[in-house]
């Protein structure tokens, strides 16, 4: 299990990453926190339909991940993995309007809460927790290498999806193929309710080797040490070395969703992790090199107060338009092009 958090790791000073960078890693996870956190509030208001569900004490693993890549390197989140979207450049407001099913958000009121891509900033819209969408990742992964393109295709998944059929497909054809791509297994102990211990007696992170992949665990409650493994992953998929297995370890802090009051958590399993996290021990580092933590948090409360003052202000979609939207024709936009996802839609 890693080190607490103010530990060893917390002193270290990273290789690969500047003081605005350490800043800008704390606060997409600030933010990340913030966003889905008001989302909560608004669906306790009735004001969001459907579930919810959030991430935190996990906001380090896909903010991490997702900083060490590049703006061309497509992700595929899961439902805890905001940090992702945020760090790819979906604007606050456009995230809370989707909550809200507005006629302005992400998917235009089309797709459940947390269930919404962005085409333009390289997010692909996931299906489910299950691993649906690493057999996408390894889809894209192998069109890049086909092209001959220097773009590695990254997908998120939890412990559980290591037991479905999908995942062990994707893992085998990935490394027989060569192909670039980053598995973060987000390690959170619980598949719902089960926990690891019993699902399986071999880590996934051991099963790694069998299909000829590299298996490398990490604290997931750090977001500079997950940054490091995924910027090495990353490099050694574009050297042509092939896929990486890194198995994030961190906590699902709420249960699946608000519905879920995850009392089969006991206590103190809880109260170890609550030591453990994420946003404050990255608090805690840039403090002490003093930066002004307080400020940050309260620049990043007043930016998601004003996003959902103007989520809230959005229009309902036009029943009418029900069918525009449902699927893609013509060419696809490029990723980065900073057009509007839409404008490609029928």
């Amino acid at each position: 299990m890693p080190s607490p958090a103010g530990g060893a790791a917390a002193a270290a000073a990273p290789l690969h990453l500047e003081q605005s960078d350490r800043v800008a890693l704390l606060r997409f996870m600030l933010l990340h926190r913030a966003v889905e956190d008001r989302g909560a509030s608004l669906y306790k208001q009735g004001k969001v339909p459907g579930s919810f569900y959030d991430g935190r004490g996990q906001e380090a693993t896909c903010v991490g991940a997702t900083f060490a890549l590049a703006a061309a390197d497509p992700v595929c989140p899961l439902i805890r993995d905001l940090g992702a979207h945020l760090v790819k450049g979906t604007p606050p407001r456009d995230v809370l309007a989707h909550y809200l099913g507005r006629a302005d958000g992400v998917s235009h009121g089309r797709e459940g809460n947390v269930h919404f891509g962005d085409a333009a900033h390289g997010v692909v819209g996931m299906v489910s927790m299950l691993p649906d969408m690493m057999v996408v990742a390894v889809g894209m992964a192998l069109a890049f290498k086909l092209r001959g393109e220097q773009r590695c295709a990254t997908s998120f998944f939890g412990d559980g999806a290591t037991s479905v059929g999908d995942w062990h497909e994707a893992m085998n054809f990935a490394a027989v193929m060569q192909v670039p791509a980053i598995f973060i297994l987000e390690h959170n102990n619980y598949a719902y309710s089960t926990p690891s211990a019993r699902q399986f007696l071999v880590d996934p992170v051991e099963r790694a080797a069998a299909y000829g992949i590299p298996g490398v665990s990490v604290d997931g409650n750090d977001v500079e040490a997950v940054f490091e493994v995924v910027r090495e992953a990353r490099e050694r998929a574009l050297s042509g070395a092939g896929p990486t297995l890194v198995s994030a370890q961190t906590m699902r802090m709420h249960g699946h969703g608000l519905h879920d009051d995850a009392r089969y958590v006991p206590p103190e399993q809880l109260a170890e992790w609550t030591l453990r996290d994420p946003i404050e021990l990255q608090s805690k580092r840039l403090a002490a090199l003093g930066v002004d933590v307080d400020a940050l948090a309260a620049d990043v409360k007043a930016e998601v107060d004003k996003a959902t003052e103007e989520a809230l202000a959005m229009a309902l979609p036009d029943p009418a338009s029900a069918t525009t939207g449902v699927f893609c024709l013509g060419e696809p936009i490029p990723v980065g092009s900073g057009d509007a996802p839409w404008s490609g839609f029928r």
